[in-house]
């Protein structure tokens, strides 16, 4: 059977793996997945293919039985939102989150609110590949309706965030959803915001969508320029967050992330979840607090899945991408924003002093190139040549692509990605020098691996 779903949806360069036809079919492969009734809510991102992908999603939904409620431009999170709050049976959001305007994708919701697993994926799949595709008959075919849900949305993540006092924040949305509720969302909490790159564009011309800290130089600059005490970044579709601390430094992900999930932990055992690239400073952080660091694969779907099986209190990747479960299994960029932004009013610190007061553990993080089709091939020659070209292994895990580690507590992760044609390289030494020379070495003995 064939493949459709990566790590986060379907997703590909619209015209060629995205395509009217695969979007028009997938509505109805979902139709058919649900029993051909029931109501699916559709979000998208103002991409330039999104309108055209909506349309052929609700026809391909309708024909199969559905009604379709369009939630219109919205943040991911905010359809599993409107899941929850609508009742539905599915919900769909359009989307390719961070990658280029020429990329789009479609993710599917479960009725709790969170993503769909790899298990109900491979359904999908199979009626997709096996053409079981079922149309409703003329008297059976869905309706379809438009719903605003947003205001909804901004009451329920403002309930759940307290502040001592208002902030003066910037905000760069990259022109995507997350225009649409993140000032909104903190000026409601009492905070002075400045926006940039806060109008929708498809083309988002204000910047690359990944909110990574070459991306966020501008945002840096604003920041320290009029004295702000945060500013804050979102992808395309507003389900991360990245930080800039009051002297215009982009926070370090790990770091950041380490913050929050220690802030969650109330009681002893709480349990953390993050992923397999995630720097030992979340061990640390948590452990200080009496909490539990549980690891597992790469993506929001493996994380939210393993806080479902744990009662954790709280997951989140060094991306940006942060579940906090008591509001709902899914990433969620405004709600990240809101609570670094309770962070600092609960310790009464800057965040500048927060992030320096943690130990260092240096992350190097590089992309390589390798086309899709040729991942799993180079992925297992680096395998075999890993323990022959790299000295001092103390261990191999292969939980989610392939991460080894150094008697001196170095390590690396070497994994494909599942939504762009890249392997994806962490590493992380005991200072910066060792940290660039693991990397150095597993970017050689990878490429090296890609040629043969």
């Amino acid at each position: 059977m064939g493949k459709l779903f990566g790590t986060s949806g379907v997703r590909g360069v619209v015209g060629e793996q995205l395509t009217p036809e695969l979007a028009l079919d997938l509505g109805l492969a979902l139709a058919t997945h649900l029993g051909g009734e029931g109501s699916v809510v559709l979000g998208k991102d103002p991409r330039t293919s999104s309108d055209m992908l909506e349309s052929c999603l609700t026809s391909g939904l309708l024909s199969g039985g559905c009604d379709v409620k369009r939630l219109g431009i919205v943040p991911t999170p905010a359809v599993s939102f409107a899941v929850r709050r609508l009742k539905a049976k599915a919900g769909v959001m359009i989307t390719a989150s961070h990658n280029p305007p020429e990329y789009n994708g479609i993710k599917f919701w479960a009725p709790d609110g969170m993503a769909y697993t790899p298990e109900q994926e491979g359904a999908i799949e199979r009626i997709y590949f096996g053409k079981r595709m079922k149309p409703a008959a003329w008297d059976r075919i869905g309706k379809v309706g438009a719903v605003d849900v947003l205001q909804s949305y901004i009451d329920e993540l403002a309930g759940v965030v307290e502040l001592e006092r208002g902030y003066k924040v910037v905000v760069d949305c990259g022109n995507g959803a997350g225009s649409l509720v993140t000032p909104y969302l903190l000026r409601r909490l009492g905070c002075e915001v400045v926006t940039l790159n806060s109008q929708l564009d498809g083309f988002f011309p204000g910047r690359p969508l990944e909110p990574s800290p070459e991306n966020l130089r501008e945002l840096c600059s604003v920041v320290k320029s009029i004295g702000a005490d945060l500013g804050i970044a979102h992808d395309g579709d507003a389900d991360r967050a990245a930080a800039v601390d009051e002297l215009g430094r982009v926070a370090q992900p790990d770091k950041l992330l380490a913050l929050i999930s220690a802030h969650q932990v109330g009681e002893k055992g709480d349990i953390v979840v993050t992923t397999v690239d995630a720097s030992g400073t979340v061990d640390e952080c948590v452990d200080a607090k009496k909490g539990k660091v549980i690891r597992t694969k790469v993506g929001d779907v493996s994380v939210a899945a393993e806080i479902k099986k744990r009662c954790a209190i709280f997951g989140g990747e060094p991306c940006g991408a942060w579940i906090f479960p008591k509001v709902h299994l899914v990433p969620d960029g405004p709600l990240a924003a809101a609570k670094v932004l309770e962070l600092l009013s609960s310790t009464g610190k800057r965040l500048s002093e927060l992030l320096d007061e943690l130990p260092e553990h240096p992350t190097v993080r590089k992309k390589v190139a390798c086309p899709n089709e040729k991942k799993a091939t180079t992925m297992k020659k680096f395998k075999a040549k890993l323990k022959r070209e790299f000295k001092g292994i103390s261990d191999v895990l292969t939980i989610d692509g392939i991460r080894f580690s150094f008697k001196d507590g170095s390590w690396a992760l070497v994994r494909p990605s599942g939504t762009e044609p890249y392997i994806r390289v962490t590493a992380e030494g005991r200072t910066p020098t060792r940290a660039n020379e693991i990397t150095g070495e597993t970017v050689r003995i990878l490429k090296k691996a890609m040629r043969g």
